[in-house]
């Protein structure tokens, strides 16, 4: 049972979200999240339910390709809607992998690019203008078309935040994918409430603007979802 207690904006009757934060590569917790997700919306049944990953399944973990490959083949989750975001690790690996960028690859293998390589099975030894052919195409094309937003009602879930002061339809994709500060100590309405991950809490974080649900999974912490419905919040972690 989900203990409940009030969330920060309403949702329409009948609807339900699921949000999950950070997975980095830890499928074993992705998984378990999933079937902890899936109990809850036959147990507790609604209209609506909709799934949202916040981005950066990648790096870090030992699983990056499992985890794609899950989310490729669509989690065994009752939804009627899954979305999955673009994280600023993603944002990484792919601008490590396009080669434009002469330092990419190396930013990428510091912040956990290393484990994903090998989580496709690529030897350190391969240079990164091989890296890209030996990843699954449909791998590829998933993270390539991945959305860096998502607005439902009067929640917006990106990876990172947004920046304080600029509407929500003028936000960058750098911001919505890296940005700390000034949002994070901002205490300014935003127009709605932002749901993310990014910067990792022991627990979730929940102000009048802003859901944080980033519990480092990979760091030893909980891997987090928050259940949103009507004016109340919930937690589901593995």
């Amino acid at each position: 049972m989900i203990d409940l207690i009030a969330a920060p904006a309403a949702l329409p009757p009948g609807e339900r979200i699921y949000a999950v934060g950070d997975i980095h590569g830890c499928l074993d917790r992705l998984v378990a999240l999933h079937e902890a997700i899936a109990e809850d919306i036959v147990g507790r049944p609604v209209a609506r339910t909709t799934l949202v990953h916040l981005g950066d399944y990648v790096d870090r973990g030992a699983d990056s390709a499992q985890a794609i490959d899950w989310l490729i083949n669509r989690p065994p989750v009752p939804a009627d809607e899954i979305f999955n975001l673009m994280g600023n690790h993603e944002y990484m690996m792919l601008s490590a992998l396009a080669g434009a960028d002469k330092q990419a690859p190396d930013v990428w293998l510091t912040n956990g690019g290393a484990d994903s390589l090998l989580s496709w099975g690529i030897s350190r030894t391969v240079p990164p203008a091989g890296w890209a052919e030996r990843i699954p195409r449909q791998h590829l094309l998933f993270l390539r078309d991945l959305p860096v937003s998502r607005r439902i009602g009067p929640y917006l879930f990106v990876h990172a935040g947004i920046r304080p002061g600029v509407p929500l339809d003028q936000q960058t994709r750098h911001d919505m994918m890296w940005i700390r500060e000034p949002f994070l100590s901002s205490r300014a309405d935003h127009g709605a409430v932002v749901v993310h991950g990014h910067t990792p809490k022991r627990e979730p974080v929940v102000l009048p603007n802003r859901i944080a649900i980033d519990t480092g999974a990979v760091l030893g912490g909980d891997l987090t979802c928050v259940v949103l419905e009507a004016d109340t919040l919930g937690f589901l972690t593995s």
